[in-house]
């Protein structure tokens, strides 16, 4: 394929900018002090914290729903 058009093997239209010829401009970097990077994450701390809130979660639900069945035999 020596042309350079597009799908379909229509040319590129000469009012459209090429791919290449667009300039892509950034947005200047806002003002303020820059923070250092974060320290790095442990996920086995992670993780085990969010299995113990999820266990705890469990209990609770099931903790309420016993009451709930308690209050509805009464």
């Amino acid at each position: 394929m020596a042309s350079r058009g597009r799908r379909g093997g229509a040319p590129a239209r000469e009012d459209e900018p090429r791919h290449d010829e667009r300039a892509e401009q950034q947005a200047p970097a806002p003002p303020g002090p820059v923070l250092p990077p974060l320290p790095p994450v442990d996920y086995g701390v992670f993780m085990q914290g969010l299995v113990q809130a999820m266990q705890t979660q469990a209990h609770t639900q099931a903790a309420l729903q016993a009451h709930l069945e308690a209050q509805l035999d009464c």
